[in-house]
């Protein structure tokens, strides 16, 4: 009941068991508390909370228009119900190097289990989308440098993404492994390259740098939507689905809508919807229920004698 069995200590731990090269562990994208624990009752071992996620929830554009405390409050809200360890989208991370290093301390407080800083110029745009700008090479640093300084666990992981790939052209790859090599020389404890165009990309990657590596699976992308089992076998240690369950959960929305628009009731969409027990099942709403019983149990002195005014007799 009400928020998880384990520390942030204990979760962080967790994620850098499960950060192996090849293990491809899996984390779902969740945008809400309740989307993190349906993540995790499907018994995945993690869960990642997107920037553009939360933007778009926000009704705004993935381009840097979230701050540091709407990003920190929600994806605490998230990291704070479940067992699994949860990692942040943290943009550019908020400003310069001193803001960054505060994100990197907000996020802690928050619950979280890592987080990444990307390599953008900021404002910053939906890494999948074309005429992107990335700082030079000593900025990147500089930031993941702040980051790892800055953290007060040193299990909290300071993952660094760069979108290199999609700005430097024929020469993307080449200038994709250099700054993650120099990215994980400043302190990154992995790698999150964004925007590979196949599966060899991603392998290139994996055997250049001695951390783990992230892949994006995200619809609509740059990259093809590869198995776990093909990420695995090029070496990948994590993937990442960020936008699929709000885009599954949206589409949803909107033919339920367009049925009652159409139809004058919601009663053909009733099947494909969760179910209030399985909604009551979700929200353990029978584990709170026997907790409030089992404390609030006897009966109020004077509760019977109230006067009309509503004062205690």
């Amino acid at each position: 009941m009400l928020y998880s069995s384990l520390t942030a200590a204990e979760k962080r731990v967790r994620l850098r068991q499960l950060l192996q090269p090849g293990a491809a562990v899996q984390f779902p994208g969740a945008y809400t508390p309740l989307s993190g624990k349906l993540v995790e009752e499907q018994g995945f071992q993690g869960l990642y909370i997107s920037g553009a996620v939360l933007a778009n929830e926000l009704a705004l554009p993935d381009i840097g228009l979230t701050t540091l405390t709407e990003v920190a409050q929600r994806a605490g809200q998230i990291a704070r119900v479940t067992d699994l360890p949860a990692i942040v989208d943290a943009d550019t991370g908020f400003g310069e190097p001193m803001n960054v290093a505060r994100t990197i301390q907000e996020l802690e407080n928050a619950g979280l289990a890592g987080c990444h800083i990307e390599d953008q110029v900021n404002p910053k745009r939906c890494g999948h989308l074309d005429n992107k700008a990335v700082v030079d090479l000593a900025t990147a640093t500089q930031r993941v440098a702040a980051a790892a300084s800055a953290r007060r666990d040193e299990n909290f992981l300071i993952m660094a993404r760069t979108d290199i790939r999609g700005v430097d052209g024929a020469g993307g790859l080449n200038a994709a492994i250099d700054r993650a090599k120099a990215l994980a020389d400043a302190g990154a404890d992995s790698i999150f390259p964004e925007a590979m165009k196949d599966l060899s990309e991603f392998e290139a990657v994996c055997n250049a740098v001695d951390v783990p590596v992230l892949a994006n699976m995200t619809e609509f992308g740059k990259s093809e939507l590869f198995t776990r089992e093909q990420l695995a076998s090029a070496g990948v240690a994590l993937v990442i689905y960020p936008v699929t369950l709000l885009r599954s959960a949206l589409g949803a929305m909107e033919r339920t809508l367009s049925t009652i628009r159409s139809e004058g009731t919601q009663q053909g969409a009733v099947g494909e919807m969760l179910t209030r027990a399985r909604l009551y099942e979700l929200v353990d709403y029978e584990g709170y229920n026997g907790f409030d019983s089992s404390v609030f149990n006897f009966p109020v002195p004077g509760l019977e004698t109230r006067t009309d005014s509503g004062a205690d007799a």
